[in-house]
């Protein structure tokens, strides 16, 4: 009889407490492509997905051991044709979650990851990477490839661009460029060392050619910056890695702009119909408070109906015939 308070009171525990504590750390999507090399390693095979739950770290190490990254980043592995560059590419919009989604607000971001893994000649996808909030995804990655390849690391530089927080003292390289089109320029024109140069880009609103445009989605990004590096005739390969965690550094960024729009546009806003997501949750807080006045005015008048009601004390006795 001991055991149902018990029971009741981890029931009353998991109700109380909020689904963020309990709930399974959240997972991320992570493509990798090619063109300009075949799949040479001993254990990966051509348009592979790797549908175990992986670490930053096991990410890095599966790149370089399946998908063949370690014989142009690492030194003592023979490649006849090394490749000019490595592009690493941080996004932050996609879950692993909104894979299996028929419809979602990412398509063309979803569209473009699709074409280039089913026509590419080397092309791996791996659904599930644990996303972690103790260091910074770039950083995780960059380090897993250094301590795969030990002391055989081979990479030319390594470039952060975007919105990446690294360590000038270590990647003083990157401290020479502004943008993908100046690194881009400066690595074609100089001369070939015969060593994968290795390029991080973190999207987080920046623009990556160093121009004010309107802000593009995710999808138009990553497309611009495969299109600058084919117009620029390097040989590259993508590694694609969703970290929605960097959206939680900035909560009010998405607020701040739709100010900005609104009180720049006062004219559009005001001949506006359409209701956004704020209006929608006035809205459905007037209608509860709407909706309570009315029952609460039912209820006082049935109140006060049934205390009108006066029955008789006595009733008379009915009359014989």
């Amino acid at each position: 009889m001991k055991v149902v308070p018990f029971t009741l009171l981890a029931l009353l525990l998991v109700a109380i407490v909020p689904n963020g504590f309990l709930a399974v750390p959240s997972t991320v999507p992570a493509f990798l492509w090619s063109s300009h090399y075949d799949l040479v390693s001993d254990n990966g095979m051509k348009d592979s997905v790797n549908y175990q739950i992986i670490s930053p770290k096991a990410l890095a190490k599966s790149v370089l051991s399946e998908a063949g990254w370690s014989n142009f980043l690492c030194n003592g592995k023979e490649f006849q044709e090394p490749l000019d560059l490595a592009l690493l590419f941080i996004g932050r919009e996609l879950q692993s979650s909104d894979l299996s989604m028929n419809k979602h607000e990412h398509s063309t971001l979803l569209d473009l990851l699709k074409l280039s893994f089913t026509s590419s000649n080397t092309s791996m996808a791996f659904p599930y990477v644990s996303s972690s909030e103790d260091e910074n995804l770039e950083k995780q990655l960059v380090s897993g490839f250094a301590e795969s390849c030990g002391d055989d690391l081979g990479i030319g530089k390594v470039v952060f661009l975007g919105s990446c927080s690294m360590d000038d003292t270590i990647y003083e390289d990157s401290a020479a460029f502004h943008s993908v089109q100046e690194y881009l320029n400066k690595k074609m024109e100089g001369t070939r060392t015969g060593k994968t140069d290795l390029l991080v880009f973190c999207n987080g609103g920046s623009q990556p050619f160093n121009i004010a445009e309107v802000p593009q989605s995710e999808g138009e990004v990553l497309s611009g910056l495969v299109n600058s590096v084919d117009k620029s005739g390097a040989k590259y390969a993508v590694l694609y890695v969703s970290d929605p965690s960097r959206m939680v550094l900035y909560p009010s960024y998405r607020e701040l702009q739709r100010f900005l729009e609104e009180s720049t546009n006062t004219s559009l806003t005001a001949n506006s119909t359409v209701c956004d997501g704020v209006c929608q949750i006035k809205s459905s807080l007037l209608e509860g408070i709407l909706v309570g006045i009315v029952l609460l005015i039912i209820l006082i008048s049935g109140l006060c109906c049934m205390m009108g009601i006066d029955t008789p004390t006595r009733f008379e006795a009915p009359q014989e015939q």
